[in-house]
């Protein structure tokens, strides 16, 4: 089953950066999930325009930027001009007057346009987007911070989402409280992608490389 799992790394430890891309690429990482907040649309602070920057000049695995900005419009080109192709920008799209505008700029950028849904928006509010972006991560926490609560009732909106998928033609990632048995329940269910953190990644007693070698082979079976 192939399945693509992404580093969240406003978990790394930031003090020692250039070592957590290392050994996480060389534990088989698919990607590098990158959040940045502004204070504003979300209460707090996480990666910054530098620190990203860092990221895609020390690996070349994908990076996701999950940009959780007020009007992203505004800033977004500060993000593309750093990114290559392969990479994904997702946007709130609560956060913007004109969504598709904002997904139309990274299209134009050759960049990969994805929209991030949080639990108290509904599928049906974000329908037409499902048709311009090609990656929707479907958040399981309110964003803005680590180490939160999965709330139960987003299970239903995943089995909303899945059966769209091919019909619209874009994947379906998992943010939030992302455990071990939510990977296992979910893959089989179509999810293609989890955006691992402090819940099964981050802060465990096993190195990078037999959390991720065990969640595979667990797949496998």
């Amino acid at each position: 089953m192939a399945l693509e799992f992404m580093a969240s790394m406003m978990c790394a430890d930031v003090g020692h950066l250039a070592r957590e891309v290392a050994d996480l690429e060389n534990a088989g990482i698919d990607s590098f999930h990158i959040d940045i907040m502004d204070g504003r649309y979300v209460p707090n602070f996480a990666l910054g325009l530098h620190d990203l920057i860092f990221i895609r000049q020390a690996t070349e695995k994908p990076l996701d930027v999950h940009l959780m900005l007020e009007h992203p419009n505004n800033t977004v080109e500060l993000f593309i001009r750093h990114l290559r192709k392969g990479d994904t920008i997702y946007i709130h799209p609560e956060a913007e007057y004109h969504p598709s505008a904002t997904l139309q700029k990274i299209i134009d950028a050759g960049i990969t346009p994805g929209i991030a849904i949080n639990p108290g928006t509904s599928i049906e509010n974000v329908r037409m987007l499902l048709r311009i972006a090609k990656k929707v991560l479907v958040m399981s926490v309110n964003p803005g911070g680590a180490g939160q609560m999965y709330l139960p009732y987003i299970s239903e909106k995943y089995d909303e989402i899945l059966p769209l998928k091919e019909q619209m033609g874009f994947k379906v990632y998992w943010d939030g409280a992302c455990s071990r048995d939510k990977v296992m329940t979910y893959a089989p269910k179509g999810v293609d992608g989890f955006v691992l953190g402090t819940t099964v990644l981050f802060g465990q007693d096993q190195s990078y490389a037999s959390i991720l070698g065990d969640l595979r082979k667990e797949l496998e079976k």
